[in-house]
């Protein structure tokens, strides 16, 4: 979405970033409005899951999509948006984004914009963080052949039953889109 402000109110906003569709986006001011969901399915497909030290390309899209599927229904569209900030805010690794608090509060203020765009509670359900912490083994043991274990989820979660198969961007982007469609009802 482009921004229909004045050179005065872009500017008081600070900084933006041009987004995949031609919008703006502010990470220091980020509006309901200035979230594009083929910017969030287009960045997600291109970003590799684990700073790219898998075996294969695996994107972030393709996580969204196999953990929205494996859901509740209810918890279906949480899970789908659960790291659409990354499409503004990359993704970084859970061990360094614990340890860097003014990326959490950015994340922050980036997610509740998301919430409000898509009129979706993103901490209404823990079936969503368990699933999130379960696909973490499953892509470990799926993807990385060397990883060093145990990691903290072994032994509390069990593998999450999904099939990892390392979608290319364009098929992430449009199974991505697809998802978003079938699961948001309430389209402009």
């Amino acid at each position: 979405m482009k921004s229909n402000g004045t050179a005065v109110e872009d500017w008081l906003r600070g900084d933006w970033m041009s987004t995949y569709s031609g919008g703006r986006f502010w990470p220091s001011d980020p509006r309901a409005e200035d979230i594009n969901p083929l910017d969030i399915a287009h960045a997600l497909s291109m970003l590799c899951r684990f700073g790219g030290h898998i075996r294969i390309f695996y994107s972030v899209a393709e996580h969204c999509v196999l953990m929205s599927e494996a859901v509740a229904p209810e918890n279906a569209l949480a899970a789908l948006l659960h790291d659409a900030t990354e499409a503004y805010v990359v993704d970084v690794p859970r061990p360094l984004k614990n340890i860097l608090p003014d990326y959490r509060r950015i994340e922050e203020k980036v997610e509740g914009v998301i919430a409000e765009r898509f009129g979706v509670d993103m901490h209404s359900s823990p079936e969503v963080k368990e699933a999130d912490n379960r696909i973490l083994l499953t892509e470990r043991d799926t993807l990385m052949s060397h990883a060093v274990k145990p990691w903290i989820q072994d032994g509390i979660f069990t593998p999450l039953p999904v099939q990892i198969e390392g979608w290319s961007p364009v098929e992430a982007e449009r199974r991505y889109l697809d998802r978003l469609n079938f699961l948001w009802t309430d389209h402009e």
